[in-house]
């Protein structure tokens, strides 16, 4: 499978389990204030088996194809840790995840799991917005002495924010889906109309002025 039928084919599952939802005429509000017209929780995924193993799957050949087998596979937690572990099953290897902040008892640990210093490692995560938690992450891991060879999420909203941000960090990173692949499977699928796709595309080009133009 190419990239681009595996990104139409992932985002068709995503919206067939309504881990994302496309409501441009009734949008959602973010934690952050925003109005948006999507809505986006991949841990739905891992409620539907055939979604979930097609998900490892295609995420572990990524992977391989885009980074090489790293010597470890790391989760950020917490909505990564299931879909890494479950690509580390896939490839075999070791398994690790990286807090949101470290623990206030015990080893008051950031990096949870056996890992040496100088080892080769691929992040996974399930969604990129602006990339600050991903790249957050990234650091720690970093400071803990193991070499980053870069970051796999399921799907980005494609901001250039994150872009800069990932390019800054001098961190590759690759999706199984974007934004403008699940649009062209919503069209093609009729989940939405034609005449959304404009309201759609300007929303991610300035999302926090959106409705207010």
């Amino acid at each position: 499978m190419n990239n681009k039928d595996r990104a139409l084919k992932i985002a068709e599952l995503l919206l067939t389990v309504k881990a994302v939802k496309l409501q441009p005429n009734k949008p959602f509000t973010w934690a952050s204030g925003i109005q948006s017209p999507i809505y986006c929780d991949n841990r739905i995924t891992l409620s539907h088996p055939q979604v979930r193993t097609h998900i490892r799957q295609m995420m572990s050949e990524a992977v391989i194809e885009n980074f090489g087998k790293p010597d470890v596979i790391v989760g950020v937690a917490t909505g990564a840790i299931a879909l890494g572990v479950l690509v580390a099953q896939e490839l075999g290897l070791p398994f690790i995840y990286v807090r949101s902040s470290a623990k206030e008892h015990g080893r008051q640990n950031l990096i949870e799991g056996a890992f040496e210093n100088g080892q080769r490692a691929v992040v996974i995560e399930d969604l990129i917005s602006t990339g600050g938690s991903s790249l957050k992450a990234v650091e720690a891991l970093r400071e803990g002495g193991i070499n980053v060879k870069g970051l796999m999420a399921i799907f980005t909203y494609g901001f250039e924010s994150a872009s800069r941000n990932f390019n800054d960090a001098q961190c590759p990173y690759h999706t199984l889906t974007n934004y403008e692949e699940l649009l062209e499977k919503a069209l093609s699928s009729n989940y939405i109309e034609k005449k959304e796709l404009s309201l759609l595309r300007e929303w991610r080009q300035d999302p926090k002025n959106w409705l207010k133009k």
